[in-house]
């Protein structure tokens, strides 16, 4: 999967530069250096590989610093090698992958430094699945791939499957009572909007499938830290957060996170890790 979206993003990024086809050698060539001017970590080396591999076969390549490698402000990323206005002409796109993935990378790494194996992506995304891999690689979780990965049922969701007329707290019960476990192997996770909504849905849970292999994901949306550790409380003293894991979502900054450490949830899930970072300053450096 990572490979094909890998090939999409590259070919669109490369027509939108104005590359419709592979460039083959010349007798001109050149050199060149790719450095950081930030300290950081380094995403996207598999992808420049991909497209130098099928579009600039007559480019080669070495890098200082793979993916997932931190960098300091200076440092050499790759040498670059061969024809001189293949490497010109593929700069940009080179520096625009590599920048776009590694300020994901290096911002997932500042959240993940903070709240270790707690931080996850969303489907919020950029560039898809390149995205997702650049949260991986500063050491932040993700959420789903697709909409097929797993079963994440939304207000949306429910509005489609029930009455206009019941309240969404009657919605997760039916829903939830009704659930064939054996069709969702991975996880199934239900938004709620309220407390409320939170206890019915561990409730019904509870009542249903307490033997399930798997447990329900509860996000808690848009509720902030206070309420996120009320519910969680809550939840613990009714016997009902055994079988479920709590994950909170919406208008999560890194500048409040420490707000989040003991509100009694086991994830956190962010589009900020992802969405709107400012890229890794790379430059590229011509040489003979």
């Amino acid at each position: 999967m990572l490979l094909s979206s890998i090939d999409r993003w590259v070919t669109a990024i490369l027509a939108d530069d104005g590359i419709d086809a592979p460039v083959f050698d010349s007798q001109d060539r050149g050199s060149s250096v790719i450095a950081t001017k930030s300290d950081g970590i380094i995403a996207g080396t598999a992808a420049i590989d991909h497209m130098i591999q099928i579009w600039a076969p007559s480019i080669q390549i070495t890098w200082r610093a793979s993916d997932g490698k931190k960098v300091s402000n200076g440092e050499e990323v790759a040498l670059l090698s061969g024809c001189k206005s293949a490497i010109l002409q593929f700069e940009r796109s080179i520096l625009n992958i590599l920048g776009h993935l590694s300020g994901i990378a290096t911002e997932t790494k500042r959240w993940a430094s903070k709240a270790a194996k707690q931080v996850a992506s969303t489907r919020k995304t950029t560039w898809g699945l390149l995205d997702k891999w650049a949260v991986h690689l500063g050491g932040g979780l993700t959420h789903r791939l697709t909409r097929d990965d797993a079963l994440m049922i939304k207000e949306n969701d429910l509005a489609a499957m029930f009455d206009s007329g019941l309240a969404n707290d009657v919605r997760i019960a039916q829903f939830i009572q009704t659930l064939d476990i054996a069709n969702n192997p991975s996880f199934i996770e239900i938004e709620v909007r309220n407390e409320k909504e939170a206890i019915t849905a561990a409730a019904m849970w509870q009542q249903f499938h307490a033997d399930a292999e798997i447990k329900l994901v509860v996000m808690l949306d848009n509720f902030g830290a206070e309420r996120c550790k009320n519910t969680a409380a809550q939840l613990t003293e009714m016997g009902l957060r055994e079988n479920i894991l709590l994950e909170a979502s919406g208008n999560i900054t890194f500048d409040t996170l420490d707000d989040w450490f003991e509100c009694g949830v086991d994830v956190i899930s962010t589009s900020a890790i992802n969405r709107g970072v400012k890229p890794l300053d790379l430059s590229m450096i011509m040489g003979d």
